[in-house]
């Protein structure tokens, strides 16, 4: 089945390439397409956090892969596409729990989005404590060891 879907904003930032660590200083903003309405954003600020569902644009389908060591490292177990957070994914949809920090008209100015300039938004979503994990989450050790600089 195909799905048609058109982005609803873009991604300002002074990220241009799609690398990996080092987001935490990376201050973004959600500016909404024209087609969009201003009052999509009514009430936003009453918000702490967002979740921004994005589209990885630079994806060519020849870096698609179904499997592989996480960022090749070798010390990484053989892991699915679906058991990774990889952006070189069949479908190219990131997902991204964002601090709200600043609403104004018809942007958004975010932290912890791992999103480079100029990425196209497909959705943004408020954080309902409600819609959080129930109970303890569980992950292998790797990803510990993986994501130690992501966030500086």
């Amino acid at each position: 089945m195909e799905i048609k879907l058109h982005s609803v904003a873009i991604v300002k930032n002074t990220r241009k390439t799609p690398t990996d660590d080092y987001w935490e200083g990376v201050v973004s903003e959600i500016e909404l397409a024209d087609h969009i309405p201003t009052e999509a954003f009514d009430q936003i600020s009453d918000f702490s956090h967002l979740e921004i569902i994005y589209y990885f644009n630079q994806v060519e389908d020849s870096d698609i892969v179904f499997s592989g060591r996480p960022r090749g490292n070798p010390a990484y177990p053989l892991v699915g596409i679906y058991g990774q957070r990889k952006k070189d994914r069949p479908n190219a949809i990131g997902l991204a729990t964002v601090e709200l920090l600043e609403h104004k008209g018809r942007t958004l100015k975010v932290k912890y989005l791992d999103a480079i300039d100029g990425t196209p938004v497909l959705d943004i979503k408020p954080v309902f404590k409600e819609f959080e994990p129930k109970g303890s989450l569980k992950q292998p050790s790797w990803v510990e060891d993986l994501m130690k600089n992501y966030w500086e």
